[in-house]
């Protein structure tokens, strides 16, 4: 699979941050990006168009970004969810590499480490 090829959703409750990783994944030739604001969006915007790759924030609203993790494994356990967290959230980083999350960033996201992640899904290591 190529990256251009990739449907890529990412969920964050930050508009900025969603605008961000979005131009940044958008620059690497991604034409399929869909977004969502709150984890139990994240779910349904998951079943609905089945992306590749989720970029998904672990403190969300409405349900947390490990709960809509959960959910999204539990319907597809094949899913390449990324959990992305800010300093103060790493407690959870154990229990989303347990629930199934393929790879952590570290916010702030760095574009390098977003890329590396692309091409090594892309290329079926993860």
């Amino acid at each position: 699979m190529l990256i251009n090829d990739m449907k890529i959703l990412i969920c964050d409750d930050s508009m900025f941050a969603r605008k961000k990783l979005g131009m940044f994944i958008s620059s690497l030739g991604v034409t399929t990006i869909y977004e969502a604001a709150d984890g139990a969006e994240s779910v349904e915007k998951y079943n609905q168009f089945k992306p590749d790759v989720v970029f998904m924030d672990i403190v969300m609203p409405v349900i947390s970004g490990v709960e809509a993790l959960k959910q999204i494994i539990k319907s597809d356990p094949e899913a390449k969810v990324v959990m992305a967290s800010s300093v103060g959230t790493q407690s959870y980083l154990k229990e989303a590499i347990n629930a199934g999350a393929v790879s952590f960033l570290q916010k702030p996201i760095e574009d390098s480490q977003v890329e590396k992640i692309l091409n090594d899904i892309a290329r079926g290591i993860d």
